[in-house]
């Protein structure tokens, strides 16, 4: 598949929760429950799945690893740096940041066959593996230290971080799902990829990002420019396989989580801030990872 068409069978879902939001009786009261569903029992379930049924074999996939955590350190430097920015928003940054580093794991498991079959899969869900916990303590600590929240309390409480530890752990530990339990758990999770594309659609929004466009740029520009450029020389000083720099590249220029928005929201961020560079992020992806992905075949 063209790698400008990479996107459209999630762009067009995403597409389609919009206008089922905006033209339907399913309205945005609807998606508030199918946002939560997806956050905290459909999407942590995912990760669990994808991540304990495939083997991580840590000495050969340490490079491919390095590279991932990589991009996202650099993202989270980069981010973080925002904030020392004269005349910058304390709360519009802590519930920014976030979008600059983190990335939508529903794009990248369902794109992940589509770039390179089951092996791409098992190189994603060991990056999202390893990358979503980072990424989660990231997004939290600017969050929590801004609301006086306690850190410690919202790691141990996120869905994410806990399907994440717990399908890590089952792997190390050589866990072996009952066939019956696999399949269960398989389709719940399978669930998450199609409502979570959707409801990212419902949630489009882009009014809130005109109290800090400055901001709002720097974002994304890390986010879709910077880090796609620090993945491409990575994958090439690293000399990862082609099919691991495709993966890496590709991860490094998601759009960002769209779960960005719920824990805006629910640890009193600017949610509508937040959805706004979510929307922004999302429409930005479709020219951003094809863009990327021509770039690394022209250093070839």
């Amino acid at each position: 598949m063209s790698h400008v068409l990479l996107l459209l069978p999630d762009f067009l879902l995403i597409l389609l929760g919009f206008v089922l939001c905006r033209r339907t009786a399913l309205n945005r009261s609807v998606w508030d429950g199918v946002e939560k569903l997806v956050y905290y029992l459909l999407f942590p379930v995912l990760l669990f799945v994808a991540i304990v049924r495939q083997p991580l074999q840590a000495g050969a996939l340490m490079t491919l690893a390095g590279c991932g955590l990589a991009v996202v350190g650099c993202g989270i430097a980069l981010s973080y740096a925002l904030g020392r920015w004269p005349g910058v928003d304390a709360r519009l940054h802590a519930s920014g940041a976030q979008t600059a580093f983190r990335f939508n794991s529903y794009v990248a498991l369902a794109l992940a066959e589509r770039l390179g079959g089951v092996q791409s899969v098992a190189w994603t869900a060991l990056l999202v593996a390893l990358c979503v916990p980072v990424c989660n303590i990231a997004a939290v600590w600017p969050l929590a230290r801004h609301a006086g929240q306690n850190f410690l309390r919202e790691l141990l409480q996120n869905p994410l971080i806990i399907g994440t530890v717990a399908g890590l752990v089952g792997n190390l530990l050589g866990l072996q799902l009952p066939e019956l339990l696999q399949i269960t758990l398989s389709r719940i999770g399978g669930a998450a990829l199609p409502l979570g594309l959707m409801a990212v659609g419902a949630g489009l929004q882009l009014g809130a990002l005109r109290d800090a466009p400055r901001l709002a740029a720097a974002l994304m520009s890390i986010r879709h420019l910077i880090l796609p450029v620090i993945a491409i020389v990575l994958v090439r000083v690293a000399e990862l396989p082609a099919g691991q720099q495709v993966v890496v590249v590709a991860f490094a220029a998601l759009p960002t989580a769209s779960s960005a928005y719920v824990l805006a929201s629910r640890m009193g961020g600017s949610g509508s801030f937040v959805a706004g560079l979510v929307s922004l992020s999302t429409l930005l992806g479709m020219l951003s990872l094809p863009l990327a992905l021509i770039g690394l075949d022209a250093t070839r």
